[in-house]
């Protein structure tokens, strides 16, 4: 039965609707969550960066991860479009904890997981149950109207999560959504079994090979099950456009542009077909407003390069949890109250999303720690997920350093929202109207 009121609505059921209805309802709310599908539910973003270690020990999943079937990952290595590989970037090498380990999973496992887990700490979450709008009376949310098995009705809450992924359905009911000037990607992928393994603690390293045209990358994600994530990234209009339809054609063209790729699953075979996403990259104008709040990607999607997007989705679900606590506690939940962790939030992403632009735009990872040996550790540590603070920010005066005479520093990018890294230094861009999606 689902009761006609709750102190805190969660729209979507993934890491970020997880972790803030565990935290909320950790400190005694009542927090109803409501899913559309029913898991265990395919979902790509399959790769865990080290510093999701501490928004999943806070939410009591550290121990179950620990004892889990997933491959254990220690680094990140790369391939340049020559086919030279980097020394590995081992994590604990530049952190000794055990937070430096991390994990490749298969997201409808640990999706599920992280939902059971939120339901032991007291979360009344419900599968297979649409969430048609959220209510308001004014300007501020109120509630949600759902449909399930029983019909259509409304319930009501303090404040509503949307939690809901890319559907995002606050992000398009108010028109927040603005597309990433820069990072215009989409990526086809499939899974192969009996593919190369390394062995020993690169078994589960996460491998980052450039095709040889520099079109392009593919990530290469070993998982438990003996089968291996592979997927091409690139840019949409290089990817899609007067191509056809024919993904697994683009794919394997693709392949032929990647020799260690294509070496690496030479003998495998595919178990699934071709899945296909455009729409990369894009962020919210708000993070939150009177009664309501965005988490996960519901707020915005920064690109797979470095595997961020888990850390993001647990990192804003952690933070919006303690905002709205707080404000359920002082009986504030205005938008200054419920939105007061976006602009750190945003700044974070910016650092991330100033990596993988200089990745796009040529930066070598190798000629940099070269260069600049003392800096190997701070750009791990940007690897590991180590965004939220500003001593990572010596990388990048050195990192401008390479650069080609007359090339400029890569654009901010905030979405309207406080935060950017470097807004004194370039004006903000726009896609012309006939790019968007």
């Amino acid at each position: 039965m689902i009761p006609p009121q709750y102190d805190v609505i969660v729209i979507g059921g993934g890491p970020a609707g997880s972790t803030v209805s565990t935290l909320i309802a950790d400190r005694g709310y009542k927090v109803g969550l409501f899913e559309r599908e029913t898991f265990p539910r395919f979902h790509i973003g399959e790769s865990l960066i080290p510093e999701t270690y501490w928004v999943l020990k806070r939410i009591g999943m550290l121990e179950k991860m620990q004892h889990s079937h997933f491959v254990k990952k220690y680094s990140v290595q790369f391939v340049n479009a020559s086919g030279k590989l980097s020394a590995p970037f081992y994590f604990h090498d530049n952190k000794p904890h055990e937070c430096s380990q991390t994990w490749q999973v298969i997201r409808s496992e640990f999706d599920q997981m992280l939902l059971e887990n939120a339901r032991e700490h007291g979360v009344d979450a419900h599968e297979g149950v649409h969430v048609r709008e959220v209510l308001f009376e004014g300007d501020r949310a109120v509630g949600v109207t759902i449909r399930d098995g029983s019909g259509k009705r409304d319930v009501r809450a303090r404040v509503v999560v949307d939690a809901s992924g890319q559907a995002a359905l606050l992000q398009n009911r108010f028109k927040l959504r603005v597309w990433d000037p820069i990072l215009n990607k989409g990526a086809i992928w499939t899974y192969w079994r009996g593919a190369y393994r390394d062995t020993g603690r690169d078994e589960g390293a996460t491998m980052v090979l450039q095709t040889d045209n520099k079109n392009g990358w593919f990530w290469y994600i070993p998982q438990h099950d003996d089968t291996v994530s592979v997927g091409i990234v690139s840019p949409f209009d290089y990817l899609f456009k007067g191509r056809g339809t024919n993904h697994e054609k683009t794919y394997l063209e693709e392949v032929d542009h990647c020799p260690a790729v294509k070496e690496r699953i030479a003998g495998a075979t595919r178990t699934t077909g071709y899945f296909v996403t455009r729409d990369y990259s894009y962020r919210s104008t708000r993070v939150a407003g009177d009664g309501w709040v965005l988490v996960g990607d519901a707020f915005g999607f920064l690109d797979p390069l470095y595997s961020s997007g888990v850390l993001l989705a647990l990192k804003s679900g952690e933070l919006a949890a303690d905002a709205i606590v707080d404000g359920l506690e002082r009986g504030d939940v205005s938008e200054a109250q419920l939105g007061r962790w976006g602009a750190d939030f945003n700044q974070g992403v910016d650092r991330m999303r100033r990596l993988v632009c200089e990745f796009y735009d040529g930066f070598s990872f190798g000629q940099f720690v070269r260069k600049y040996p003392h800096l190997r550790g701070t750009v791990t540590d940007l690897l590991i997920g180590d965004l939220f603070n500003t001593r990572v920010d010596a990388v990048w005066g050195p990192m401008e350093s390479l650069y080609k005479p007359g090339k400029a520093p890569i654009p901010p990018w905030n979405a309207g929202t406080p935060g950017a890294l470097v807004e004194e230094r370039a004006p903000h861009l726009e896609l012309p109207e006939g790019q968007r999606r």
